[in-house]
């Protein structure tokens, strides 16, 4: 990977969670892999009064427990915690921001960064206007070559729904260019899901296949094994929609799906996903009725251990109608895939933690081994893992040797894992080195993120006018509504469940 040019790294919110065990162990897996600019620095903001040494010592704690070079460059940590600061800052306070300039403008000084920030919102959404208007305020947000570049960095949710997305790039285009924003989904930071592009790109035997005359449909699976672990207060106001198919499966799906670039670089890539976007097949009541499954689980026995239901959760409303749960078929309509379905399904209290793409091949025309036990004429597969253990998965079928014409699917696979002297970083090491270095191909843009508001509207409208909108229940620990099984049409196809599948596929699962 490419060294990043020295910068100062302004992170909000530094006293978080995310900044602990997420922002600064990938900063420093940065650094020990010599990919920081040997200048720069880390400068942590929040309310919370602390000093830099304290500030040091807490963001040690969370070098070791969750860095990756965090054990063997022990003898590291202490010399890049020497470039690490904290300001404490009401970020609601415009005038506060002049303790921050001026600190910005000493370090600056001190370390020779060339005005170069780069600012991270790892703040509640609230604050997502407030921040830029802030730092625009005191002309933290100028760039020039004479005066260094600013970006800024921000987290999900990107809005609530499509009035306020829209509202929000109206606010943030106010304060910064669109060049300058960052929309971070750190699901487009994983190693596989970067590959799709290489898998069909690069690849002759894939790319003339990847049409509606040879792709049969595609289905995107992402489970959570666990529930809301403690997060009920604020999962109750979002769903399932909100938190995973408007970002990280709507994104992941354009990737799947979009056009072959002009060139390997932001703007051509963003372009031909927002192709995508464009191109998804508008929904109505009726579609949302008959096309999208939302659930909700409910307590149950997992693996020996009584799971409370949804309901029950702290900070969830008894009577909540939060999907937990969301399955859905939807249409491309372009040449390239019309009439194809693809389905998308997410959810929690599922049976393991697992992230897919499956590509499911159309079916020889005439079955010649149909009496085969041991093999399917369904299509072929290829599964492409983004977590966890990442790799790729072909199924076909071939012969068992001896007389006659036994036939068998087998696998052909492809994990990370097995590259023993690859290192493989972590989503948030390639997504900060990426906006370090200007390169915005893995970020959202805003009329991206308009578009797939635009998409799940009338879902979220349907389900809020309508006191009949069915929630369905499913017990903790299953793979969801058993009447989401019923999207797919076909009689002898169905989901894929990666549980069921693992152990012969020979990917590692949690049952």
């Amino acid at each position: 990977m490419t060294k990043a040019e020295d910068h100062i790294l302004v992170i909000f919110g530094a006293s978080g969670d995310l900044t602990y065990r997420k922002l600064v162990p990938a900063l420093f897996d940065l650094y020990a892999q010599g990919l920081l600019g040997n200048k720069s620095a880390i400068l942590g903001v929040s309310r919370t009064q602390l000093s830099d040494e304290v500030f040091r010592e807490k963001m040690k704690k969370g070098i070791l427990a969750f860095a990756n070079f965090g054990e063997e460059s022990k003898d590291k940590i202490d010399l890049f915690l020497k470039s690490t600061f904290y300001q404490s800052l009401n970020t609601f306070d415009v005038s506060d921001y002049t303790l921050l300039k001026d600190r910005l403008e000493h370090i600056d000084a001190e370390f020779g960064n060339n005005g170069n920030f780069l600012y991270y919102l790892s703040t509640p959404p609230n604050l997502y206007k407030i921040i830029p208007e802030n730092l625009a305020h005191h002309k933290l947000n100028r760039q020039s070559k004479s005066i260094g570049w600013k970006r800024i960095i921000i987290e999900k949710p990107f809005g609530y729904d499509l009035k306020s997305g829209i509202a929000l790039n109206r606010d943030l285009l106010k304060f910064f260019k669109e060049d300058q924003l960052y929309r971070i989904d750190h699901y487009l930071g994983k190693e596989t899901v970067q590959n799709l592009l290489v898998t069909r790109f690069a690849n002759g035997i894939f790319e003339p296949l990847w049409n509606r005359n040879f792709i049969h449909h595609v289905e995107i699976t992402t489970s959570e094994s666990i529930g809301v672990e403690g997060r009920g207060g604020y999962y109750d106001g979002s769903g399932a929609m909100r938190d995973m198919v408007q970002n990280h499966l709507l994104q992941v799906a354009a990737l799947v799906a979009m056009e072959p670039p002009t060139t390997i670089e932001a703007t051509s890539i963003r372009n031909e996903t927002l192709k995508v976007f464009q191109s998804l097949r508008p929904l109505n009541d009726r579609n949302v009725r008959n096309h999208v499954i939302r659930g909700q689980y409910t307590a149950a026995k997992v693996r020996g251990k009584q799971v409370v239901g949804y309901r029950e959760e702290e900070g969830v409303d008894p009577d909540s109608r939060t999907e937990t749960y969301v399955a859905m078929k939807y249409f491309i309509d372009n040449w390239r895939w019309g009439g194809v379905p693809f389905y998308i399904r997410t959810g929690k209290a599922l049976p393991t933690r697992v992230s897919e793409v499956v590509i499911h091949f159309k079916p020889t025309p005439h079955t010649l081994f149909i009496d085969n036990k041991d093999f399917s004429n369904n299509g072929n597969l290829l599964v492409i893992r983004i977590q966890p253990d990442e790799g790729i998965l072909l199924k076909f079928g071939m012969k068992i040797p001896g007389a006659g014409f036994e036939v068998k699917n087998v696998n052909m696979d492809f994990h990370y894992s097995d590259m023993k002297q690859t290192y493989v970083p972590s989503a948030y090491e390639r997504l900060l080195l990426d906006a370090m270095l200007g390169d915005a191909t893995l970020y959202a843009r805003g009329d991206a993120v308009e578009a797939a508001w635009g998409f799940v509207q009338p879902i979220l409208d349907y389900w809020k006018n309508d006191p009949d909108a069915a929630l369905y229940g499913y017990p903790a620990g299953s793979w969801g509504p058993e009447i989401a099984d019923q999207l797919i049409t076909e009689p002898e196809i169905t989901w894929r469940y990666p549980c069921r599948n693992l152990a012969e596929d020979g990917i590692y699962c949690e049952l």
